[in-house]
């Protein structure tokens, strides 16, 4: 049996939106959750339900909203001290 390649920058794991709350989305990425609030990532707020669960993954490592045009690296995520958001 072949085993079929994967393109180029298609990634191989698994991220997805689990959730929207008046608060902020919950992300999961591998076998990790995390929790985006709305204060510390202020351009989800207003965004729709379908820009919000349009999330591509690349490289394992990159997180990207084409409707919204947001990217987040998945570093900062995961040590969000080394990644300072303000927003004003």
């Amino acid at each position: 049996m072949k085993k079929k390649l994967k393109k180029a920058g298609e990634s191989t794991l698994v991220a997805e939106v689990q959730n929207i709350s008046k608060h902020g989305i919950w992300v999961l990425i591998g076998d990790k959750e995390f929790f985006l609030s709305f204060d510390q990532y202020p351009w989800f707020q207003k965004a729709t339900i379908n820009q919000i669960y349009d999330m591509k993954c690349y490289h394992d490592k990159h997180l990207y909203w084409p409707l919204l045009d947001v990217d987040l690296e998945l570093e900062s995520l995961i040590y969000p001290e080394a990644y300072p958001l303000v927003y004003k």
